[in-house]
């Protein structure tokens, strides 16, 4: 955006393989993590001014270069040609100094077995994940866990707060004090995330945003207009 103010020429294009910015975007007023929240805010205005340019539904077949730049393709979509394509695809950790040892990571996230169900960004759209420890980070190699970020394998949710919890039960599991280990010393922020729409929220709404609870965590949501939608958990 700072260089469309330098160089008004400037177009900006962004494709997303999803239908939906609700998750993207986070929280909106009600994100405690209040930074995300001000961002997303930030870049919706910027989505409704026409800034920024929106492609939903873009799984990507071919990129091919022609006289006007480079074109992506993406079944019946053709994007507009661009000068440069910047891709954010996530990540996934290198595991291969752990290659001699027994480790058991899920097909999907690519984390601890224990901890996959907890962390997989396609069942846990609302709230937090919960604290979590050495329990749920133990390895079949006697006395290794995977901690910090690492530990989420591919999920994108980690939280640097989360991390700290998992060392201090780490250690305590290292020093034999499971009590300790177990104990849950961690109060997480509620994302703000649940079912809201950002595409039926006004500005009205972003700016007294409702109180709505959801599935029972206290969080707050952007209240859009009444709508049939399904829960936002899964049990």
């Amino acid at each position: 955006m700072r260089l469309i103010q330098e160089a008004p020429q400037t177009k900006v294009l962004w494709a997303i393989r999803g239908n939906s910015l609700e998750r993207i975007l986070g929280g909106g007023a009600n994100d405690q993590l209040e930074e995300r929240g001000k961002l997303g805010l930030k870049i919706r205005q910027l989505l409704n001014d026409g800034v920024i340019e929106l492609f939903k539904n873009v799984a990507i077949d071919q990129v091919v270069g022609n006289g006007q730049g480079l074109v992506v393709k993406a079944g019946d979509q053709i994007l507009p040609p661009v000068d440069q394509i910047i891709v954010a695809t996530g990540f996934r950790p290198d595991m291969s100094l752990l290659a001699e040892l027994r480790i058991a990571l899920d097909p999907a996230t690519q984390s601890a077995v224990l901890l996959a169900p907890m962390i997989d960004p396609n069942e846990h759209s609302c709230g937090t994940v919960r604290p979590h420890g050495a329990i749920e980070l133990a390895h079949p190699e006697e006395g290794l866990f995977i901690v910090g970020m690492k530990s989420y394998g591919r999920a994108p949710t980690f939280l640097l707060m989360t991390g700290y919890e998992q060392v201090r039960s780490v250690v305590a599991a290292l020093a034999d004090d499971w009590d300790a280990a177990k104990r849950v010393e961690l109060i997480l922020p509620e994302t703000g995330i649940c079912n809201s729409d950002f595409d039926e929220v006004d500005d009205r709404l972003k700016a007294s945003a409702s109180q709505t609870s959801c599935c029972g965590t206290g969080e707050t949501i952007l209240e859009a207009a009444p709508r049939t939608s399904p829960g936002c958990c899964k049990a």
